[in-house]
């Protein structure tokens, strides 16, 4: 019987093979910076912008109860060296306020803070902007306030700007009684910050049978909100019927229009949906529908809908072919998978579950791209008396333990990505499937899911898998397990979908290639033809170019 040791070693070997072979064909190529070190107790939250000049990064650091977090904005140049690190002050009359965030708006970075007075009972929204050497302007700029009961009921404010980043909307909830209709203020301004309208709004629904869903303003200033509104307030579904439906309300001409369009599709769960404003000012509508329930999708849809008639036009919805919806079975659950499609038995034939909408791509003949990713979490309770834990102490902290002795671990899967492509007239041409499994544990998936480039007439992904998926028995499918990547080993792919919707997924880099370990999230497309990579282990962390051909 073969030494266990030296069966893994074997396997570890084939795999580096297997990887090497398949790296020669890989349309890009990828530069490191130098490494670097980070602050203790500090990690990079988000990539703020980037360009072929460089790019700037947003770190924030843990601090103490008293002190509150400490920001540093960072800027790095076309090289990927560091150039400058600046902590942000976040005194205001010698009392802390709260980060929000940076945003770069119209070519300027500007910085929000937020400061909760609890003597006048007002909660403030400011801005200051940022100049080029990272330092906040002395100049601050009240932007915003809302009403608070107290310093733990202090409301929030949320910031989106629109497809052209011409117009930014800022929104915050407002004090209402439960069973009631919601209340908000939207404040629309230009891309200086210059305020064009403000209005403090009532929905037309009670809270208990509406859910905001998502709120965009498009390039003229006018606001949608999407929600859903429940029958009845029943938020399940009734004798396999939907009992809530997908309306969209709108908020015209500076506020004072108020327009509703409600989006049905026949007798099928609409079981995500999102929208986008097109140039002509009618709404494009896409998502996921199932014949059965809310949480697995058989098919995608597309519609558009004049936003003026509220006609409903280009309405399109088309099932996932059977190979499609059982990608990942192996050979028996295929067979009863296609038996129950065959019998015609709508519980029990085959759908996918738990995917969510990501991006809705608007292409520039009209056409559209809908980009969604399974992702789900699932808690689990174990006895600490008889399960040790291999992830206590990570950098997020301790699990927590309850009363009865138990250990609390949440897990976190983020798996395959769907590519759909939708034509100008609403016809969906076809959909793509890029194999992808990812499951960490109490760590809210730090490593996981993925960062998309869009170069000429394709789609890039790269994510962090196992190397064992480039087994070619796995790769020709002979194999259909797929091998997680679990937070630790792994090697960077990069999935190519073309214009015809063929998939092709190569490895890209080993986290032994470059001494780290990828944080999708933080990957950015840079450039036409460029992507910012960013890898860390430990304190030490690196930048890269992925220079696509």
């Amino acid at each position: 019987m073969m030494n266990k040791s030296v069966a893994i070693l074997m396997l570890a070997f084939m795999s580096l093979t297997y990887l090497q072979a398949q790296r020669d064909n890989v349309p890009a190529t990828i530069s490191w910076g130098e490494e670097l070190r980070e602050p203790a107790n500090s990690f990079i939250a988000k990539t703020i912008s980037a360009g072929p000049w460089g790019f700037n990064i947003l770190r924030l650091r843990q601090g103490s109860v008293m002190n509150g977090d400490q920001v540093f904005l960072e800027r790095y140049d076309d090289r990927l060296r560091l150039k400058k690190s600046q902590k942000i002050d976040l005194r205001y009359k010698n009392k802390k306020r709260a980060f929000e965030d940076v945003v770069k708006i119209g070519g300027q970075l500007y910085l929000f803070t937020s400061f909760n007075n609890q003597v006048k009972k007002k909660n403030y929204l400011f801005y200051q902007k940022i100049s080029h050497r990272l330092t906040p302007s002395r100049d601050i700029v009240n932007i915003g306030e809302i009403d608070t009961r107290n310093k733990y009921k202090q409301g929030n404010f949320d910031l989106t700007l629109s497809r052209d980043s011409s117009k930014v909307l800022i929104y915050n909830g407002l004090p209402y009684q439960k069973n009631q209709p919601e209340r908000f203020t939207l404040r629309v301004f230009d891309d200086q910050l210059e305020e064009l309208w403000t209005r403090d709004i009532t929905l037309p629904y009670n809270d208990n049978v509406f859910e905001i869903e998502e709120y965009r303003v498009d390039k003229e200033g006018n606001v949608y909100l999407l929600g859903i509104v429940y029958k009845d307030g029943n938020r399940l579904q009734r004798r396999g019927q939907p009992t809530y439906g997908y309306t969209v309300i709108a908020y015209l001409n500076d506020g004072t229009e108020k327009q509703e369009y409600r989006i049905e599709l026949e007798d099928k769960f609409i079981t995500d949906l999102t929208f986008r404003v097109a140039n002509d000012g009618n709404l494009v509508c896409s998502g996921f529908y199932s014949d059965r329930g809310t949480i697995s999708i058989k098919g995608t849809y597309f519609l558009r809908m004049n936003a003026k008639t509220k006609e409903i036009y280009n309405v399109n919805y088309k099932a996932f072919d059977l190979d499609f919806l059982t990608f990942n079975m192996n050979q028996g659950q295929k067979r009863r998978a296609e038996k129950n499609e065959k019998s015609g038995n709508e519980n029990r034939a085959p759908e996918l579950s738990r995917f969510s909408l990501d991006e809705l791509i608007m292409r520039t003949d009209g056409g559209a791209v809908l980009v969604a990713e399974q992702y789900y979490v699932y808690q689990q309770n174990w006895d600490r008396n008889y399960r040790y834990d291999p992830f206590w102490g990570s950098r997020w902290g301790n699990p927590y333990w309850n009363r009865n002795n138990n250990q609390t671990n949440f897990f976190y899967h983020y798996n395959d990505i769907l590519v759909i492509n939708i034509k100008p007239n609403g016809e969906i041409e076809w959909s793509s499937r890029i194999p992808k499994r990812q499951e960490t544990m109490n760590d809210a998936g730090y490593y996981s899911s993925y960062s998309m480039a869009t170069v000429r007439d394709r789609f890039y992904f790269i994510y962090n898998d196992n190397p064992r998926n480039f087994d070619p028995r796995v790769q020709s499918g002979k194999r259909r397990v797929r091998y997680n990547f679990n937070g630790s080993d792994s090697v960077v792919s990069l999935a190519e979908v073309k214009i015809d919707g063929s998939v092709r997924v190569m490895p890209l880099f080993t986290n032994r290639d470059a001494d780290v370990i990828t944080r999708p999230k933080i990957c950015r497309q840079s450039s036409s033809k460029h992507m910012l990579i960013y890898g860390e282990r430990g304190r030490n962390f690196r930048f890269a170019d992925l220079a696509f051909e």
